[in-house]
C-alpha cells in the first residue's frame, strides 16, 4: 500500500511511495507527530539520479524487517535534496562538520524540534569495511534515545550551537581589484592539471564556473596562460569519457583524473553550464571543436531533457538495465568489440575500436569501454566515422534507457535558458532560441506568482509546494537577461527585475549587504542557510551578483548595482584562497572591472538583414559580462535604447562603459573591435 510520498511531485519522493517504510515528506506535521510518539526523526535525503540512494533503498527501505523498526521506533522523513536545498544545505554542514565528509545518501536522526544529534550517508545492509550495519546503526540510536537522553539533548544543543556560530566571514564590502584577480589566476595555475587539464585530482568535475573566469581574464587583460588552461580543459573534456561522444552532452564528473570513466548520470545543471562554457570558447578562439560540443550539448538538452511543457527535467539516471534485468551503471552508454562488431560488421567495427579507444580489456567493468577520442581529431575519414557515429547511437537507442527526473527545476532552467539563447544567437540557430523561449515562458505561467514570487520546482505541468530559494531568482533573473540581449524582447528584462527586487528584499541582509539562500520570510530551520561558495552550479550568492550587476548596466539602476558590489565583498576575501570554489563570483568580477560594456544596437526594423549582422557582432563581443539591447529607433523596450538615433538611415550600433561612450558606428569590424581588449 503506498505510503505518504505518493501524494508528491518529486520522481525522487515517488520513487520510495511503496517502499513499506511509513515515509513522511518534510513538514511541520511530521515532526509533531514524532513529539507526539516520542520518538526521534529519521531524516533520510537524496535525489533521483543518485547511484547509492538506490542501492540503500533496495538494501535497506525496501525491506520488510527494516521498515518494520524505522516504522515502529522513528518518524521517518524523505527529502529531495533538489527540491529542498535549504534543507539539504543544513543539514549537509552540520554532517561535514562532524564526520569531515559529506555526500548523498544523507541520513541524520534528529530530535522532534529538528535537531541534529547523530549522522552519517550511505549505510550498509551488512557490517562492512568499518562501517555499522544500518539496523546496527538503528538500533543504537533508538537505545541511545531511550536510556541517554539527556546526552542526545547536550549533543543536539551544542550542534545547533556550533553551527549558529559558523556565520560566512563577509570580508567587508570593498570590491576584489585587479590583485585579487591575479593572485586567483596564480592559485589555479598552481592547482591546474598540465598534462590532463582541470584542476586537482581525482574525482575530477568539469569546472565551468572556473572556465569562465579564465575566459573573461583573458578577455580583459589578455592573459594567454588563461585562455590556455580553459581551452585545454575544455578539449581534454570533450575528448574523455565524460562526453558522450555519440548523443552529445556530459556526464556528472569523472571517476579518475584522466577523464576517462564518469559517474554516469547527465545533469542539466551540467551541460546548461557547460554548453555556454564552449559557445564562449567558440567566441573567443574559433575552435572547430568548442563549436561543435556547445551545439551537440544544445541538441542533447532538447532532445533529451525537454519536457511536454517546455521546460528541461533535471537529470538522467546513471544506473539502466544492462538486458538482463539488472539496473546497472553505464549500461546503456559503454561498449564491447563484440558488441560493436554487432551494430557495425568487422571492418567498420575496427575503425570505431581505434577512433573512439574501445579494447578487448575495456576501460570500465567487465571488458566495457567507455568511448573516447583517445587519438584526438586527428586525420579520419570524417563521412566514414559520421556514419558510424549515427549507427552506433541508432543502435543504441534500442537500449533499455535510464531513467528520467522529470522534475523542472526553476534555477537550473534559467542556466539552460541563457546556454540555449546565447548559443543559438551565435550560431544562428533559431530553433535552439526559440527553445529557450519556451521554457522561460513555462517558468511565467507556471513557476511565478502575480507577486513575482518563484516556486521551486513543478512537474507535468504541476506546480510544486517549495518556494524558490536564491539561485533560484538570481539564475532565473540571468536566464531572462541573456534572453532580451538575444530577443529584443524588453519584457524578460522586466521579469528579471521584479525577481532581482525580490533579492533586494528578502534575500539581503540589509546592513552588510551579505545574500542569504533562503528569504526573510521563508520556513524558519535550526540556521538560515548562507554559501557564497561555488559547487556544482554557481552558488546563490555569485549569480546573484551576477544577475544584478548585468539588469543594472541594462537599465542604470544605481541600487542594483550597489547590491552586486557589496556581494562581491565575498569574492575579495575568498578569491585569492580558494579560486576553484568561487569561479562564477570571479567571473562577475571581471565584468565589473570591465564595466561592464553596455551595448545598444539599433536599427530600423527587428528583421532588417544589416541590423540583425549588427546585432549578433555585438552578441560576439568577448567584454567581461558586456549587455547588449536591440531594437527600433524610438523604442522603449530597453533603457539602453533611449535617443539613440540611426546614423545616415542605417543601423548603428552604441558602445559605453563607466560613463562614458565611445562614438556611434555602423560598421562592424569597429563594433568587435570596441568589444575586445
Amino acid at each position: 500500500m503506498p505510503n505518504r510520498l505518493a501524494h508528491e511531485t518529486s520522481p525522487y519522493l515517488l520513487q520510495h511511495a511503496e517502499n513499506p517504510v511509513d515515509w513522511w515528506p518534510w513538514s511541520p506535521e511530521a515532526f509533531e507527530e514524532a513529539r507526539r510518539r516520542d520518538v526521534p526523526v529519521l531524516l533520510s535525503v537524496g535525489y533521483s539520479s543518485c547511484h547509492w540512494c538506490h542501492v540503500m533503498a533496495h538494501e535497506s527501505f525496501e525491506d520488510a524487517d527494516t521498515a518494520a523498526y524505522m516504522n515502529g521506533h522513528f518518524v521517518s522523513v524523505k527529502v529531495d535534496r533538489e527540491e529542498r536545498p535549504d534543507v539539504d544545505a543544513v543539514y549537509m554542514e552540520a554532517v561535514q562538520a562532524a564526520t569531515g565528509q559529506g555526500g548523498w545518501p544523507m541520513t541524520v536522526f534528529l530530535t522532534p524540534d529538528a535537531e541534529p544529534f547523530y549522522f552519517g550517508t550511505y549505510f550498509p545492509p551488512a557490517p562492512r569495511g568499518g562501517m555499522p550495519s544500518f539496523q546496527q546503526v538503528l538500533q543504537g540510536v533508538h537505545h541511545a534515545w531511550a536510556d541517554r537522553r539527556e546526552e542526545v539533548a547536550d549533543v543536539a544543543g551544542k550542534i545547533v550551537r556550533d553551527l549558529a556560530g559558523r556565520e560566512v566571514s563577509f570580508g567587508g564590502t570593498e570590491v576584489p581589484g585587479e590583485q585579487e584577480l591575479s593572485q586567483a589566476l596564480l592559485g589555479l595555475t598552481r592547482e591546474y592539471d598540465p598534462q590532463r587539464g582541470g584542476f586537482g585530482g581525482a574525482p575530477k568535475f568539469p569546472p565551468s564556473m572556473v572556465i569562465e573566469f579564465l575566459l573573461r581574464h583573458h578577455a580583459r587583460t589578455g592573459a594567454e596562460g588563461a585562455l590556455q588552461m580553459a581551452a585545454d580543459t575544455c578539449e581534454r573534456m570533450a575528448r574523455g569519457g565524460l562526453y558522450d561522444q555519440l548523443g552529445g552532452g556530459f556526464a556528472r564528473y569523472s571517476v579518475d583524473r584522466d577523464w576517462t570513466v564518469p559517474h554516469f548520470e547527465k545533469m542539466l545543471y551540467d551541460n546548461a553550464l557547460l554548453c555556454r562554457v564552449y559557445a564562449h570558447l567558440w567566441r573567443a578562439t574559433g575552435s572547430s571543436l568548442a563549436r561543435r560540443i556547445a551545439l551537440e550539448t544544445a541538441d542533447f538538452m532538447v532532445r533529451e531533457l525537454r519536457t511536454e511543457q517546455g521546460g528541461f527535467a533535471s537529470a538522467l539516471d546513471a544506473d539502466s538495465d544492462d538486458g538482463s534485468g539488472r539496473h546497472v551503471e553505464g549500461a546503456y552508454y559503454v561498449w564491447t568489440p563484440a558488441q560493436l562488431r554487432e551494430v557495425l560488421g568487422e571492418a567498420d567495427a575496427a575503425v570505431a575500436a581505434e577512433h573512439f579507444g574501445v579494447t578487448e580489456e575495456g576501460t570500465f567493468e567487465e571488458g566495457a569501454s567507455v568511448l573516447r577520442l583517445p587519438q584526438g581529431e586527428g586525420v579520419v575519414d570524417a563521412g566514414r566515422i559520421d556514419s558510424i557515429r549515427r549507427r552506433l547511437f541508432e543502435a543504441r537507442g534500442g537500449r533499455p534507457a535510464p531513467g528520467r527526473d522529470d522534475k523542472v527545476v526553476a534555477a537550473w532552467n534559467g542556466l539552460a535558458i541563457a546556454a540555449l539563447a546565447e548559443t543559438g544567437a551565435y550560431f544562428d540557430r533559431p530553433d535552439l532560441v526559440e527553445a529557450a523561449v519556451c521554457a522561460a515562458d513555462l517558468l511565467v505561467r507556471l513557476h511565478l506568482d502575480d507577486a513575482a514570487r518563484l516556486t521551486r520546482t513543478s512537474k507535468d505541468g504541476r506546480a510544486g509546494s517549495n518556494a524558490g530559494v536564491l539561485e533560484d531568482y538570481a539564475d532565473v533573473a540571468e536566464g531572462f537577461l541573456a534572453l532580451a540581449s538575444v530577443t529584443g524582447e524588453g519584457v524578460w528584462l522586466e521579469f528579471a527585475g521584479f525577481l532581482l527586487d525580490h533579492v533586494l528584499v528578502r534575500f539581503t541582509d540589509a546592513e552588510s549587504g551579505a545574500l542569504y539562500d533562503t528569504a526573510a520570510d521563508a520556513e524558519r530551520l535550526i540556521r538560515r542557510p548562507q554559501d557564497p561558495t561555488d559547487n556544482a552550479v554557481p552558488s546563490g550568492w555569485s549569480a546573484a551578483a551576477g544577475a544584478l550587476l548585468g539588469y543594472a548596466a541594462q537599465t542604470g539602476s544605481e541600487p542594483h548595482r550597489t547590491a552586486a558590489e557589496r556581494a562581491l565583498g565575498v569574492v575579495r576575501a575568498l578569491g585569492p584562497r580558494v579560486p576553484r570554489f568561487v569561479g562564477w563570483g570571479l567571473a562577475v568580477a571581471e565584468a565589473l572591472l570591465d564595466g561592464p560594456r553596455e551595448v545598444a544596437v539599433v536599427g530600423p526594423a527587428l528583421d532588417d538583414p544589416a541590423s540583425r549582422e549588427l546585432h549578433r557582432t555585438a552578441l560576439l563581443g568577448t567584454a567581461p559580462g558586456a549587455v547588449v539591447a536591440y531594437g527600433t529607433v524610438g523604442s522603449d523596450e530597453f533603457p539602453l535604447l533611449a535617443d539613440r538615433p540611426l546614423t545616415d538611415g542605417a543601423p548603428t550600433a552604441y558602445v559605453c562603459r563607466n560613463f562614458t561612450c565611445d562614438a556611434p558606428t555602423t560598421d562592424r569590424e569597429r563594433l568587435r573591435a570596441a568589444l575586445t581588449r
